[in-house]
């Protein structure tokens, strides 16, 4: 019970690190709350989590066989992606923004902004070909309930934030200022560097 708690536990960190990252996705809940209210964040994520299942698939069933004759290769990338993007994060917490919903994708619906958003985003693929793919394969070394922990994880992050973003733009106000969304992502970004030298050091 113990280690499926720090599986979900690591699945919910990484999960709003990447939430909070400035981005399509985020800038599509902060939109679709407009006409959809807070119900944009739930199903904005319904769109990310269906683009995300479609690489889990892909992870279990055939590439998990060519990742896993590489997962040491896999740790060692996917931790200095880690630190990249940790780095990435701190470098611009410096003079963050939170998007206004004048940045327009337009993507239709929230469930398929969530999903267009996910898809057509360069730094969803390079998480996910990197860092997602060690954190999963790794996870799934303990069975597939495992890796459903590291997701279920993962998603509670996602939703849990679009949802606080999109619940608190429906009610007229934003409860973070620049100056806290900047320490919070500063704080992803320490999170990041942190937890991909553990990757490192555990690859080699």
């Amino acid at each position: 019970m113990p280690d499926l708690i720090s599986v979900f536990s690591i699945g919910l960190l990484i999960g709003l690190t990447g939430a909070l990252a400035p981005g399509p996705t985020l800038i599509a809940t902060i939109n679709a709350s407009v006409t959809s209210g807070w119900r944009a964040g739930p199903f904005v994520c319904l769109g990310h989590m269906i683009a995300e299942m479609g690489i889990i698939l892909l992870v279990i069933a055939g590439l998990g066989t060519l990742i896993g004759s590489a997962t040491w290769l896999i740790g060692l990338v996917g931790g200095f992606a880690l630190v990249i993007f940790g780095y990435l994060t701190l470098s611009s917490a410096r003079n963050a923004l939170i998007p206004s919903a004048d940045d327009q994708i337009n993507v239709g619906r929230p469930v398929a902004a969530g999903f267009v958003s996910s898809f057509s985003n360069p730094y969803f693929w390079i998480w996910w070909l990197t860092i997602g793919a060690a954190l999963l394969w790794s996870s799934l070394e303990g069975g597939l309930i495992a890796g459903g922990i590291l997701m279920a994880g993962h998603w509670a992050g996602d939703i849990a934030w679009l949802t606080l973003v999109s619940g608190s733009l429906h009610r007229g106000r934003f409860f973070l200022s620049d100056h806290g969304y900047r320490i919070v992502l500063s704080a992803c970004g320490i999170f990041l560097i942190v937890f991909g030298i553990w990757f490192i050091y555990g690859s080699i």
